[in-house]
């Protein structure tokens, strides 16, 4: 039995991971094909040759590339304002009690509660346009990149940090030389997650009265029952997110070579 697993897996392993991923490509196109001729799922599910036709379509009426652009804008903003306030409040979080006991319930608070909750508030204190969207994902991803560097900068080796200190390491030596590195695979696993959470609030964020992006583009078309090119917009976000993933990917071998991995 074992000797029989054994060669299932040495089969799989042959297999190249570019096979794999044609094979997936198939198997969704398959799928996509089967719900496309069943009457009851073909209006959810266009032909793909029609919905990837929509492209031209909607280039024809001079939005495709103006809501990519605007969109793809918001979303680098509120991201990169996420990080940026993220990393600092994390690590303020983890490294002092008060801080953490007066911020991590509000954090916890704000996290629980759907972007589209807080939209209409932020329209009326900052108005509409390019502002309350950007603030909208800022929140998303701050809220979420917080959270998980906070959990990887207390998870920190005890030992490594209570040898630095024998050594003489002031604080700033603590954070460079120490935490910092330790916790570089949880910060990637934090911008994996916030790239993450800023394309899933995208339609959320476009709800402030945006006149271009792919989230006001997806209300747009569902409200006049275009399905084809909506569905061809939703695909582009998703399209946009494994690209982010695989750029990542890079990042993470050369940030993260030294960690060791298991296989699987």
């Amino acid at each position: 039995m074992e000797k029989k697993t054994r060669q299932k897996t040495d089969i799989i392993g042959k297999i190249p991971k570019w096979a794999w991923l044609l094979i997936s490509l198939a198997t969704a196109l398959i799928l996509w094909y089967i719900l496309s001729i069943n009457p009851k799922t073909s209006r959810v599910f266009p032909n793909a040759v029609l919905v990837f036709g929509s492209i031209g379509t909607m280039i024809e009426r001079g939005v495709f590339w103006k809501d990519i652009g605007s969109s793809m804008l918001s979303v680098i903003m509120g991201f990169a304002f996420g990080f940026v306030t993220a990393v600092p409040v994390a690590f303020l979080m983890a490294w002092y009690r008060p801080v953490r006991y007066i911020v991590e319930p509000w954090i916890q608070f704000i996290r629980n509660i759907p972007p589209l909750a807080y939209v209409p508030l932020i329209v009326i204190g900052v108005g509409v346009g390019r502002t309350p969207q950007v603030i909208v994902i800022w929140l998303a991803t701050f809220l979420t990149m917080t959270v998980t560097i906070f959990q990887g900068v207390i998870n920190v080796d005890e030992t490594l940090i209570k040898a630095a200190k024998v050594l003489g390491a002031k604080d700033s030596d603590l954070f460079v030389k120490v935490i910092f590195p330790a916790t570089t695979p949880f910060i990637i696993t934090a911008i994996r997650l916030g790239i993450s959470v800023a394309l899933t609030t995208l339609i959320a964020a476009e709800s402030t009265g945006a006149v271009a992006g792919i989230g006001m583009r997806i209300r747009s078309l569902s409200n006049s029952y275009e399905t084809t090119p909506m569905l061809l917009y939703i695909i582009i976000i998703g399209v946009i997110g494994m690209l982010s993933e695989k750029v990542l990917k890079l990042f993470e071998r050369k940030f993260t070579g030294w960690q060791e991995k298991r296989e699987i």
